[in-house]
């Protein structure tokens, strides 16, 4: 029986977290036809011997696959190592920080399966303690920065979620739940850009949907806990963090519209600092 969905997942010295996730498939999965593939990126904290334990155990015999690096190799050809080693209908990027509902996975199987025009689906996220997790994107543009940061006109260029149950579709939704249908995978191809050591790879995909004729969308009935922040925390602390996103900026942008977002972006937060 062919397999219906491949769930990619990459680790990095997040062993209780992972297997927690692990877990969380396991339970929530188990009437799918579903295999799963993780990539370490060089972990040093006992995920590599947790993992090939849990690959012994008689469920995940014929279900686990996993890949060992050395070293980070990054977010994006991390991912591309399992989806290359993928033989399932659906190609599905979960963070390892994440702990599945009851049917997150089928109801996102089942959109896609009757939305033609689907070319990536995004699940509704949840932080911890069980509020809701801004997790859409509109694409960052020069004018989208002026209008929130100069102007105040929130939910333009930040993170953001939608209201409602109803499917939406949006621009882009975060690589953490990113169901990837067949029909992208015919247009636009299952890797993501592996330039992207980190961060963008997502919103990247997402943009290359929309422009092979196909549309994102963001699904409010499947539900995923997720641990935000926990699988890119150990890239640099909170403060220095945001120094991460500028190589992959750059490349997303281009140079000149890095510069001048980037511009705007910083006046606009000092303008806010003086007058509140």
């Amino acid at each position: 029986m062919k397999i219906k969905i491949s769930i990619i997942l990459v680790n990095t010295n997040n062993k209780d977290l992972v297997l927690g996730c692990l877990s969380s498939i396991k339970k929530e999965a188990k009437d799918l036809n579903f295999e799963v593939l993780v990539s370490d990126n060089g972990s040093k904290d006992g995920s590599v011997e947790a993992l090939k334990k849990l690959r012994a155990e008689k469920f995940w015999k014929n279900r686990l696959t996993l890949t060992f690096n050395d070293s980070n190799v990054g977010y994006a050809k991390a991912n591309n190592q399992g989806i290359k080693k993928a033989s399932g209908e659906y190609i599905f990027l979960l963070n390892d920080d994440t702990i599945l509902h009851k049917n997150s996975l089928q109801n996102l199987i089942k959109f896609a399966d009757n939305t033609p025009d689907a070319g990536v689906v995004g699940s509704r996220l949840l932080n911890i303690d069980g509020t809701l997790q801004k997790s859409c994107y509109h694409f960052p543009t020069i004018s989208r920065a002026i209008k929130e940061y100069w102007f105040g006109q929130r939910g333009y260029f930040e993170k953001f979620a939608p209201e409602g149950d109803e499917a939406v579709a949006v621009d882009s939704v975060v690589g953490a739940s990113f169901l990837i249908t067949p029909e992208a995978q015919k247009r636009v191809g299952k890797m993501l850009d592996q330039r992207y050591f980190a961060y963008f790879e997502d919103i990247d995909y997402c943009r290359q949907v929309w422009r092979n004729g196909l549309k994102v969308y963001y699904l409010p009935s499947s539900v995923i806990t997720h641990y935000h922040g926990a699988t890119f925390k150990k890239l640099a602390d909170e403060g220095q963090r945001w120094k991460k996103l500028i190589p992959s900026s750059k490349i997303y942008h281009g140079l000149v519209r890095h510069y001048i977002i980037n511009t705007i972006l910083w006046l606009g937060q000092k303008w806010q600092k003086v007058f509140g």
